[in-house]
């Protein structure tokens, strides 16, 4: 039953499309025979060939904004599933959710420098998200020892290592395993912060981007924190990174001055740093004279700093590595909506200045009655809903014809219209006469008053469709004072003179009739009418 029914359904399909076809054949039969009729025969040709040109160019102009319509629905569909789905089980799925959502968000980004930069950066973060390595950074001063620090862990790790000693003008980065822990470990030594001159604060900005990148930061100090130090420790810990806070060089001080330290390190770092997380440590001790013998150099004291290392990768490891991937990609994330607003601010202004100058152009051929109807005629309903469609949000034309009444009663409302009117009057009057200024100050004041518009709608598309605490008059409002700036107002009055007035002025010069004693015609240099 149900295989004849479909075929009967594809029958009658067939049927009716076979009856379009005939019609359309009709039809191109009747307008040739008609046009056989009125024209000579060998214009019947270019006649149809015109039409049909025209109907494919209406068709596209049609169908293309109702194509791009679907797809955008299409797309929003997808998004909403994807938004629907249930809450990921694992930290690793929500990494690869939030990569899956910056691989959308590069597709609609149209700069391709931008986007490819993006690209590497995400790219860069899904290998870390398969490789699975741990990354442990040290951060610190350069006199606090870290490179003595990462060289005492990898010989005790590892065991003897030839690691460079003295301050560290670049980034060094060893990979090692730890027993019993499945994936590896990166220990990063990074350049040291908080040192003089323009080498110095890049160094510091290396420093600071590895950390930004690391799953583990451990810092080094060597005493009591610094303010400079205690912001910059502060501001890691805002990161939303894991923290470990060294105290080195212990061997330099007693044991009743090192508990000091260590209590008052942890009532600083309380509330943002266990206990437990401050540790200190002696990663080269000073070497102790024997007479008569070579000096005694003694092992690095950094047994606790290893347990605890060990006990922290061990037990949240995976846990640090998920949410280090999860911030990469909400910063990813964070800057490409970046990237996209300002993508569309862009294309955004070019649809509010194209339909600036298609108001002030309507207008100045066609002026109206009343000044006063330029509060409704300054917003457009199409140019809300291409506004809305940049924005990714599809309006009815209905809505958008409430929007844009609304706005036009509020710029009415708020004495906008007036006073925008006043105000380009008195700066066309100057250069024009009086036969033009009525026109010309309709047509540019009606252009004024659509910017306006559109740049509030811009504001209300950008806030997710929300005009604000101060509602749409706030809104209008604070681009009217922005629009009427001195630097704003003169730079869209040297656009009008050129796109409104002058062809005012040139259709004027057109239509006036030659002046007594001259002949209606211009001299060889087109400036002018010449004497007889």
């Amino acid at each position: 039953m149900k295989g004849s029914t479909r075929w009967i359904l594809i029958g009658a399909a067939a049927l009716i499309a076979l009856m379009v076809v005939g019609l359309v054949l009709q039809g191109i039969r009747n307008l040739l025979w008609d046009l056989s009729y009125w024209l000579p025969a060998w214009l019947v040709g270019p006649v149809l060939l015109i039409a049909a040109i025209l109907l494919v160019a209406a068709v596209m102009q049609i169908g293309l904004p109702w194509f791009r319509q679907w797809r955008r629905r299409s797309t929003q569909g997808v998004q909403t599933t994807d938004a629907t789905m249930p809450a990921p089980t694992s930290r690793r799925e929500a990494a690869e959710r939030s990569l899956g959502s910056v691989d959308r968000l590069l597709e609609r980004l149209q700069d391709d420098v931008a986007r490819q930069s993006l690209q590497k950066e995400r790219e860069r973060v899904a290998r870390e998200l398969e490789r699975g390595d741990l990354v442990v950074v040290l951060f610190g001063t350069g006199s606090s020892g870290k490179t003595s620090l990462i060289r005492a862990l990898l010989r005790e790790i590892v065991g003897d290592v030839g690691a460079a000693m003295g301050s560290t003008s670049e980034s060094q980065r060893y990979r090692l395993r730890l027993r019993g822990l499945e994936r590896g470990v990166q220990l990063v030594d990074t350049p040291g912060i908080l040192e003089s001159g323009m080498d110095g604060r890049s160094r510091e900005q290396e420093a600071r981007q590895h950390a930004s990148r690391a799953d583990l930061m451990i810092v080094v100090v060597d005493g009591d924190l610094r303010r400079s130090e205690l912001d910059v420790v502060h501001s890691l810990s805002g990161l939303g990174k894991r923290l470990l806070l060294v105290l080195n060089k212990c061997d330099l001080r007693g044991e009743e001055e090192e508990r000091r330290l260590l209590l008052l390190l942890r009532q600083r770092c309380a509330g943002w740093l266990q206990a437990e997380d401050v540790i200190p440590t002696s990663a080269c001790p000073q070497s102790l004279p024997r007479p008569g013998q070579r000096p005694l150099q003694p092992p690095p004291e950094i047994g606790l700093l290893v347990r605890r290392l060990a006990a922290v990768l061990h037990a949240d490891g995976d846990e640090l590595l998920a949410d280090n991937i999860l911030l990469q990609c909400k910063d990813l994330g964070a800057a490409g909506r970046d990237l996209l607003d300002r993508q569309r601010s862009q294309e955004a202004r070019r649809i509010v200045d194209r339909y600036t100058w298609i108001s002030a152009g309507v207008v100045a051929a066609t002026p109206l009655p009343g000044v006063d109807l330029l509060g409704t005629a300054a917003v457009n309903a199409q140019m809300v809903m291409e506004l809305g469609a940049v924005y990714g949000i599809q309006l009815r034309r209905n809505r958008a014809q409430e929007l844009a009444v609304s706005v036009g009663r509020t710029l009415a409302g708020l004495g906008v219209v007036k006073g925008g009117v006043a105000l380009i009057g008195t700066a066309l009057s100057v250069n024009l006469p009086t036969l033009l200024l009525g026109r010309a100050v309709q047509g540019v004041a009606a252009g004024w008053l659509t910017r306006i518009a559109g740049s509030s709608f811009m504001t209300y598309f950008q806030q997710d469709q929300d005009w604000g605490d101060g509602g749409i008059q706030d809104v209008v409002q604070h681009h009217y004072e922005l629009n009427r700036r001195d630097r704003s107002l003169k730079a869209f009055l040297d656009a009008a003179l050129r796109r409104v007035v002058e062809p005012l002025q040139q259709e004027a010069k057109k239509r006036l009739p030659p002046q007594p004693g001259l002949r209606a015609e211009e001299d060889a240099s087109g400036r002018g009418y010449r004497e007889l």
